[in-house]
């Protein structure tokens, strides 16, 4: 398999990865770090990181929204729950 190929299929498996969890907000960020080792808030520092990497202007915000697929804060409002 060619690079380019290889990127095509890594970018098409992140998307469908960051589609997944933009619909399973059942899913709480807190389970994912405890099961997977990653969560929402990784991935998206993650993504900051591979643009910062390639000097890309990219601000936290941002780079949250394309992951959680709306504001952060938004989110937080509609989906986080209080585990206290």
């Amino acid at each position: 398999m060619d690079e380019k190929t290889k990127t095509e299929l890594e970018a098409a498996a992140f998307r469908h990865l960051v589609e997944h969890l933009q619909e399973r907000t059942d899913v709480q960020n807190i389970d994912l770090m405890e099961l997977a080792g990653f969560c929402r808030n990784c991935l998206s520092r993650w993504y900051l990181e591979a643009a910062d990497e390639r000097n890309i202007t990219l601000s936290k915000d941002e780079a949250r929204r394309i992951v959680y697929g709306m504001p952060y804060d938004e989110w937080k409002a509609k989906f986080q729950t209080d585990r206290s």
